[in-house]
């Protein structure tokens, strides 16, 4: 087993959003670039928001963009696990039981916020007699569970940010276990990461904070000395500084996907934005992960505009050699000899991929011709040269007809245009000439549906 572990472990209480695809896909092509294994972790312990329509979006997404893991696990099935871990906190004096209701809370984050101090947990708790915690689980009361940190500064160096450190004496001991039992983020996520051996986490920087609490509660379960390594990536924010939203669905992956956008310049976008790089156009994952350096990730916010996504989707797509689209194309019924040179004529105008399929119709199908200038088409099927015909074609005959009509320019090449293609614009005709084949083009010449 590869040294080198790294993770992914959305909630799937909503669909992804580009911003999770940056943090999938930055964790990926690290994983990738040094031969490391990616794991997918859903964190679902939260019974209630978790939904299984949404694990299964969420895998379709990540295989959309070509994020293949090593390993998919849940962590609502490894509830034993996290048991023992907080069983073996409670035995070192490390988590203990708290009492107080909510509206009890936020009656003292009112009173020390009203004196001008940070609202941290004043750990009354702790002061609890044994008979006194038997009293209030006799009212009724259910403990939630707090993990109590050692008041000291906290350091990492950080693979996007360098230094940092934290003062774990700011902080409120952070609630582990809710009252109902149920874990919280923290406790699972520590505990699955030691059990899975994790090197290395990697995860957006509103994370920065838990960051300190994690490696107390790593060293307080005994991995100490083999703490993974951290790296806290910008945050892709919309053009107009918002932030984004699983929930919201604006700018999910299956959205884009709906849209049309090539899931490379999702990719792209999704890498290279807020870093050093310029995003451009990749022809495969293999392209990105060779450029991939987490110290290029700037530490400003990051702005994605999905105006520019669309662009750079069309750019994507013309580059995409004939092989990285021969079973897209196939799934058309876009095949045999025709189909190479047909994507190689095509590509350059397309903005979407299913643009292709309507370049198909115009080669393989009928079509209803547009006619302006009939006597001038009609010259122009009659000095069809005969086939077989090659990429030179288009070349020989316009040069017949303006030799012979006098013709130049957009009154040679326009009405022959709408008659062939039914369009105004489009791919070169010298390459599509060749493919809509002598009888169908003096088919169309003629008026014709062909």
């Amino acid at each position: 087993m590869s040294s080198l572990i790294v993770r992914f472990a959305p909630s799937p209480t909503g669909h992804v959003h580009i911003g999770n695809a940056r943090t999938a896909l930055l964790n990926y092509l690290f994983a990738k670039k040094h031969r490391g294994l990616f794991i997918l972790r859903f964190d679902d312990t939260d019974a209630e928001r978790s939904k299984e329509a949404f694990v299964q979006a969420i895998e379709a997404d990540l295989n959309w963009l070509g994020v293949k893991p090593d390993a998919v696990l849940r962590q609502s099935q490894r509830l034993a696990l996290h048991s023992a871990a907080a069983h073996r906190l409670q035995e070192a004096g490390r988590l203990y039981p708290c009492y107080e209701t909510p509206e009890e809370l936020e009656r003292k984050r009112k009173r020390l916020q009203a004196r001008g101090l940070p609202p941290v947990y004043d750990r009354a708790a702790l002061a609890l007699t044994a008979s006194e915690r038997a009293r209030l689980e006799a009212s009724g009361r259910k403990p939630h569970w707090r993990f109590k940190l050692d008041h000291r500064i906290v350091r990492w160096n950080d693979l996007v940010r360098g230094e940092c450190h934290i003062n774990c004496a700011s902080l409120s001991d952070p609630v582990l276990v809710r009252e109902d039992g149920t874990y919280l983020y923290t406790l699972p996520s520590v505990a699955d990461d030691i059990d899975q051996k994790v090197s290395h986490i990697i995860r957006g920087e509103d994370h920065v904070t838990n960051t300190a609490v994690q490696i107390e509660l790593f060293e307080a379960l005994g991995a100490g000395q083999r703490l993974p390594a951290f790296g806290h990536h910008n945050l892709l924010f919309s053009a107009t500084g918002e932030g984004l939203s699983k929930r919201s669905g604006a700018l999910s992956i299956g959205s884009l996907r709906e849209e049309g956008i090539e899931p490379l310049a999702v990719a792209a976008a999704a890498v290279l934005t807020g870093s050093s790089a310029t995003v451009h156009p990749v022809v495969s994952l293999c392209e990105l992960k060779a450029n991939f350096d987490l110290g290029e990730i700037s530490r400003t916010q990051a702005r994605f505009d999905p105006a520019e996504l669309a662009t750079l989707s069309a750019r994507t797509l013309h580059g995409l050699s004939f092989e990285a689209v021969r079973e897209r194309l196939a799934a058309h019924d876009i095949t045999g000899r025709k189909a190479e040179p047909f994507w190689l004529a095509v590509r350059g105008n397309l903005s979407t991929f299913l643009d292709a399929v309507g370049w198909w119709r115009v080669v393989e199908a009928a079509i209803e011709p547009r006619i302006e200038e009939a006597e001038f088409l009609a010259q122009a099927r009659d000095k069809l040269p005969e086939e077989p015909w090659d990429e030179g074609i288009w070349a020989r005959w316009t040069k017949a007809l303006k030799e012979a009509t006098g013709r130049k320019g957009r009154a040679l090449f326009h009405p022959l245009r709408l008659a062939l293609t039914g369009r105004e614009d489009g791919p070169e005709l010298a390459a599509l000439l060749p493919l809509i084949g002598r009888a169908r083009a003096a088919a169309r010449l003629s008026g014709h549906a062909a």
